[in-house]
């Protein structure tokens, strides 16, 4: 606790309460884990899904929320809702998570079944453990702290709530976008507590208020008719390669910094530092291998425009022939800050890989992916509530940190309920490496943050 700064009240019964409930959140974990509920029917049997939406239903309902259900998506994934009416003029606060789970990928490189809660070196590990079934857990233990489930689905709560469980959100198709347009009145609220983050580092409360949003193009450079032998022709024929390079080269500066023309790279972040010693660590960095960029690794990651190679189309060494090249291409992406608006970015970037051509190269951009990037508004009475809450939980002062990728929910959202307070919360940290082999999280984490979301609903009704 910062000194001078009293404790929300109940802080201390809530604590005992979530602690007390701690046994019952690895249980309700790991049933989630066990159920394989990858939403896509190339590689998993839809019913997993449809299983951890039933079990969802059933976990909330005994909560103590109201007309658990199922409701189908524009994209074919059931998102599961409900609700519970809270005091008579009370804010209504909206609890979003998503129960689908990346694939497990390399099953070879799991240290422990992928689809087995399995507890190891103090950390539970598992498919979706954290990303976001920690965050599942994370929600029903508060929620039965603050009574939810005691006295059945009329048990009251401090604020009107609502439920939203997404069941695609790592397909990235868009269901639950659309069914925002199409029934409002399933998100609309006071707060919205996007609980699919976490904090920047283990046991530091974390706000995620920035995401950068992104831009995707399929550069295609074009010098010859057809391969031409390197031995006969190679020298003053026109190498479609080599004019990629120079494109891609073009970039970046000698510092690292993205230079697409028209778009401006210095901008700065505000928020919790991002050490380089530790940056270098998170990545693996070799030794003496320089970071990119002029800023900090904060103003890098957060707030400037930052452009990647993510693949190219050449012949592969081996099997190459001495042949000069006729046409390849490449895919390149543009992360986007808060501030630039990504259909622009991609124009610029567009424009800027015409003009980088040399040779008179014949060069063709064809869009992709695009996503819009997001900043939260953090001065409200949903953040005051959010920052005691985090100090009572952890004893620390919250930190706001971005995130390099783009939620597409968070504009649609913003932009279907513009008075309302987006926060991005969550108990994944660094070491629960999601998305990869052992994935896992730190039961600590699921604790304080349910602690963190408890206290917030408890306080939230009262303006600080």
């Amino acid at each position: 606790m910062t000194a001078g700064t009293a404790e929300p009240p109940g802080t201390a019964a809530l604590r005992a309460r979530v602690r007390e409930l701690m046994p019952r959140a690895k249980e309700d974990l790991a049933r989630l884990v066990a159920l394989r509920s990858v939403a896509d029917p190339r590689q998993f049997p839809p019913e997993e899904c449809a299983r951890t939406a039933d079990l969802l239903v059933d976990a909330f309902t005994e909560a103590g929320l109201r007309d658990m259900r199922r409701v189908p998506t524009p994209d074919g994934s059931d998102a599961v809702v409900g609700h519970a009416p809270g005091p008579e003029g009370a804010p209504t606060v909206l609890l979003y998570c998503h129960y689908d789970v990346q694939p497990p990928l390399d099953d070879a490189a799991w240290r422990t079944p992928p689809f087995e809660l399995t507890e190891r070196d103090g950390r539970w590990y598992g498919r979706g453990a954290a990303d976001c079934k920690g965050n599942i857990a994370m929600h029903l233990t508060a929620l039965r702290a603050l009574g939810g489930g005691d006295g059945g689905p009329d048990r009251g709560f401090p604020v009107s709530l609502k439920f939203v469980a997404e069941g695609s959100e790592e397909q990235g198709t868009g269901g639950l976008e659309e069914l925002v347009a199409q029934r409002p009145d399933l998100f609309a609220a006071d707060c919205l507590l996007i609980c699919d983050t976490g904090n920047f580092a283990r046991g530091l409360p974390t706000a995620t208020t920035s995401l950068r949003g992104l831009t995707d193009v399929v550069v295609t450079v074009s010098t010859l008719k057809g391969a031409m032998h390197s031995g006969m022709f190679g020298g003053p024929a026109p190498d479609a390669l080599a004019a990629l390079i120079r494109i891609l080269d073009s970039l970046r500066d000698e510092a690292g910094d993205t230079t697409v023309k028209g778009l401006a790279s210095d901008g700065i972040w505000e928020g919790v530092d991002y050490p380089a010693e530790q940056f270098r660590a998170d990545v693996g960095a070799l030794d003496g291998v320089a970071l990119l960029g002029s800023g900090t690794v904060a103003d890098a990651l957060w707030a400037r425009p930052a452009v990647t190679v993510l693949g190219i189309d050449c012949p592969p060494v081996v099997g190459s022939s001495a042949a000069v090249q006729a046409s390849v291409r490449a895919r390149v992406s543009l992360r986007v800050p808060p501030g630039m608006d990504a259909d622009e970015a991609r124009s610029a970037l567009t424009e800027h890989l015409r003009a980088a051509a040399p040779w008179g190269a014949r060069v063709e951009v064809t869009p992709e992916n695009a996503g819009q990037p997001f900043r939260a508004r953090t001065d409200g009475n949903a953040y005051r509530t959010l920052a005691a809450a985090f100090r009572a939980a952890y004893g620390k002062d919250m930190v706001t940190a971005g995130q390099g990728g783009s939620i597409p929910l968070c504009n649609v959202l913003a932009g279907q309920f513009p008075d309302a307070e987006l926060a991005l919360i969550g108990v994944e940290e660094p070491g629960c490496l999601i998305h990869a082999p052992n994935e896992s999280v730190d039961p600590e984490e699921i604790e304080r943050m349910a602690l963190t979301e408890a206290l917030f609903l408890s306080t939230y009704a009262t303006p600080l």
